[in-house]
């Protein structure tokens, strides 16, 4: 009993904090008020989000998300393997990449404005070395760029986590059995670190998906993502309803995705390879 006293607190924080929270953006999502002054139940609110405006909004979302994902994933992996199996001065590299997580998130954002801008640090260094400038402000390029700035870590530490604290015995097992580098990454090393792969996945995609402060600054307001048209209807428009009901769905496709992850990080990994052997 006396080790249960220390739950409650939690409970408690997360009743306050998470539940109810999302339960008032369930109950706006769901409710109106009719001409009478009484609440009334409506799924109008849902509805109006399948317009083709709103879905070409969370498409667009939808693919910055992936485009950054998959950015985030082939430039994160080789750094956490490195860091994981081969780099001596891991502990100060790693102090690099969390270095920029403790300033805001705000003035890391901020940052790219003066590198991207006309006259920034990216078209100064390129006209000094007599290459052409470039305009990326405010365009797709940009958000993309903030977001994978932003959310890189959060795809390298969950993988470094996984590929530290793998069993070295098994790569040395496979390398006794025959195995080249390329298939002990392969066959022992990817497949086992699939976990933080994963992990990276879901931490990079779900706040890609619903960021609204990198499409705000580095897209100028030329364009709206998810994130941007919830922020307007709450903050701007004053339709929380609307509001409570675009955050609604994407509680539920977010939810989807995690049960479709996790269902995958359950698949058993197949054990042989061609021939009946392992490698």
């Amino acid at each position: 009993m006396s080790k249960r006293i220390f739950v409650y607190p939690y409970i408690g924080w997360m009743s306050i904090f998470i539940f109810v929270p999302l339960l008032l953006v369930l109950w706006f999502a769901v409710t109106d008020v009719g001409a009478d002054g009484r609440t009334v139940f409506t799924l109008y609110h849902l509805m109006r989000f399948f317009d083709p405006l709103y879905i070409g909004i969370l498409l667009r979302s939808i693919q910055l998300a992936v485009i950054c994902t998959a950015i985030c994933f082939v430039l994160g992996y080789p750094i956490a393997y490195i860091l994981a199996k081969h780099y001596r001065h891991k502990s100060f590299l790693l102090f690099l990449f969390l270095v920029p997580m403790w300033m805001n998130f705000l003035l890391r954002t901020y940052a790219w404005l003066t590198i991207l801008e006309q006259n920034g640090v990216l078209n100064a260094f390129l006209s000094f070395v007599g290459l052409p400038t470039v305009d990326l402000l405010f365009t797709d390029t940009a958000v993309v760029l903030g977001m994978v700035y932003n959310f890189l870590p959060f795809m390298i530490l969950p993988i470094y986590t996984v590929l530290r604290d793998m069993d070295e015995s098994l790569i040395e097992a496979a390398q006794d059995l025959g195995a080249d580098s390329l298939r002990v990454f392969t066959r022992v090393v990817f497949p086992l670190s699939i976990p933080g792969v994963i992990s990276g996945f879901t931490m990079v995609f779900m706040p890609g998906v619903t960021t609204f402060i990198i499409s705000n600054l580095l897209g100028g307001g030329q364009f709206i993502l998810v994130g941007n048209l919830i922020e307007q209807q709450f903050i701007r428009v004053g339709d929380w309803r609307f509001g409570s009901a675009i955050s609604a769905i994407l509680i539920v496709l977010i939810l989807a995705m995690m049960a479709v992850i996790k269902l995958i990080d359950r698949q058993p990994m197949p054990a042989r390879g061609r021939g009946g052997g392992l490698f």
